[in-house]
């Protein structure tokens, strides 16, 4: 998970680098005192921070900057020059460096000492519902912004990564520790009280009270609802057997393991993208894998035919046995029986069809929903003091004008610190751009922007080559591209969004 490995570049602290190797919009990578260290001209100031993200270590001198930011380009974290402050799927900062330019060179001279944040007033308590990726981005986002209220974070679990519960966790190639987002001294350190198993039955928005499980009440000055989404469970005869498992939470992650582990054949129901990476990584246990889908090419509804088509290729030539245009019919402890009559053995059955948004608290306190929580810009819901964040809001698009939900990690840590930053009194809306990456053995998609629906796909490049960009348009306008051993592309189409530069669109595709 992490990055590393040999220095590259100058030293920067003892010979330098020329000032002419670091142009206007430019990046050096370099190392001083055997740390990587990247240097950046912006708006005619060299700066210099730590050189890996600090996601997954990735090469921030292989992504874009733009402004004061630098962008990573294998999941878009981004970081900001003047201070290192980093922005989802990273939670930590980068260090920062002192950089001396003179007589034509520059030089790095020593590392900066971060500075706390400037206390900001905000709400008399902030109490989070939900403790998954919103949740957690939400209570660090108001401590990093300097709100010394208290802070209570209340979930089934304690935050995890989820994304990886479907990748290399389960393929047994990411060690347990990488798997806490944080440990549990970091929470005590930061103030936040956070209530792990327990559950809220009630929430009375006039009162800004809740009550949980065990009949305490609680009461907030802001609220954020952070309650998620909740996966699907298969309505078959039999879709409640003890090994029939959803893959949401590290439990049913363990638990997939557990019965893997035990016998070594394996039905994934549903050609989503966590189906098909629980079909990957179970295929990388050694597991006989059959994923059965009612459509006729898996993830057609969001990658097209084409990406979807190759999804199918490499699964295929890594043993995994499709039944596309299927779906089960009756399951028992044995096996798992199609509605075309096959009959497939099975010790494990994982579902991966979809989910649905935790909106039952939000309907019971009155506030409006429409398929998810309906917030503003600003994150805020219908009832003064309530705001919701990650898969449960339904938010307006700035590029479409529509009111959209979207699952996607990277989306709901970015919601959360907006919406903690907006009950700080920030008043800034939330415009990014939504952002996924799905993997698949050595097959790595990142998927920018958003397509509701889409009328065609242009593929550019080669995809079986792995290398392309995929465009979703509706009508002339693009929607989202998907990008397969482009990382930079997705990026630079990351920025094109924001900046609605339609022609930059375009020519990624030329």
């Amino acid at each position: 998970m992490s990055g590393g490995g040999e220095l590259k570049g100058p030293d920067l602290a003892s010979e330098g680098a020329s000032s002419a190797e670091v142009a206007e919009g430019g990046m050096l990578l370099g190392h001083a005192q055997g740390e990587a260290v990247l240097i950046a001209r912006s708006e005619g100031k060299l700066y210099a921070i730590g050189a890996s993200c600090t996601h997954y270590g990735g090469p921030l001198a292989e992504g874009v900057l733009s402004g004061d930011r630098v962008r990573c380009p294998w999941h878009h974290a981004q970081f900001c020059l003047k201070d290192g402050s980093s922005r989802a799927p990273a939670l930590n900062p980068v260090p920062c460096w002192k950089v001396e330019e003179s007589a034509g060179r520059v030089r790095v001279t020593g590392k900066v000492e971060p500075k706390p944040p400037a206390r900001r007033e905000g709400p008399e308590s902030v109490v989070i519902v939900g403790a998954g990726p919103a949740g957690n981005v939400a209570a660090e986002a108001l401590r990093a912004n300097g709100y010394e209220g208290p802070i209570t974070l209340i979930g089934g679990e304690s935050p995890v990564d989820r994304p990886n519960l479907s990748k290399d966790y389960l393929a047994g190639t990411a060690q347990a520790e990488w798997i806490p987002l944080r440990p549990k001294e970091f929470y005590q350190e930061k103030r936040i009280e956070c209530l792990f198993g327990a559950r809220v039955t009630r929430i009375d928005p006039a009162a800004r009270s809740l009550t949980l499980q065990d009949g305490k009440t609680v009461r907030f000055g802001a609220l954020l609802l952070a309650t998620g989404a909740e996966a699907n469970r298969l309505q078959v005869p039999g879709g409640d057997l003890p090994h029939v498992r959803t893959l949401r939470s590290l439990a049913d992650s363990d638990a997939i393991i557990a019965r893997a582990a035990k016998g070594k054949r394996a039905v994934v129901v549903g050609a989503s993208f966590i189906g098909l990476e629980a079909a990957a990584s179970l295929r990388a246990r050694g597991v006989e894998v059959h994923v059965v889908a009612p459509e006729s090419v898996p993830a057609e509804r969001v990658l097209g035919r084409e990406l979807g088509g190759l999804l199918r290729k490499v699964h295929e030539e890594h043993g995994v046995v499709f039944h596309l245009g299927d779906v089960p019919a009756s399951i028992d402890e044995r096996e798992v029986v199609l509605k075309s009559g096959t009959r497939l053995p099975a010790d494990v059955v994982v579902a991966g069809v979809g989910v649905r948004p935790g909106i039952s608290l939000a309907e019971q306190a009155g506030l409006t929903v429409d398929r998810g929580i309906v917030v503003d810009e600003f994150l805020r819901t219908s009832a003064p003091a309530v705001w919701a964040a990650g898969d449960v809001a339904r938010i307006p698009d700035p590029r479409t004008g529509q009111k959209v939900r979207i699952e996607h990690w990277v989306v709901a840590e970015r919601q959360a610190e907006a919406a903690a930053k907006n009950m700080l009194g920030f008043n800034q809306p939330y415009r990014d751009v939504p952002f996924f990456w799905t993997n698949h053995y050595d097959l790595a998609v990142n998927y920018v922007g958003h397509a509701e629906k889409f009328d065609s796909v242009q593929v550019a490049g080669n995809l079986h080559g792995r290398d392309a960009i995929v465009a979703y348009r509706e009508g002339s306008a693009i929607r989202a591209v998907a990008t397969v051993g482009r990382d930079r592309a997705a990026l630079e189409a990351e920025l094109a969004f924001e900046q609605g530069d339609d022609a930059a669109l375009e020519r990624l595709l030329r």
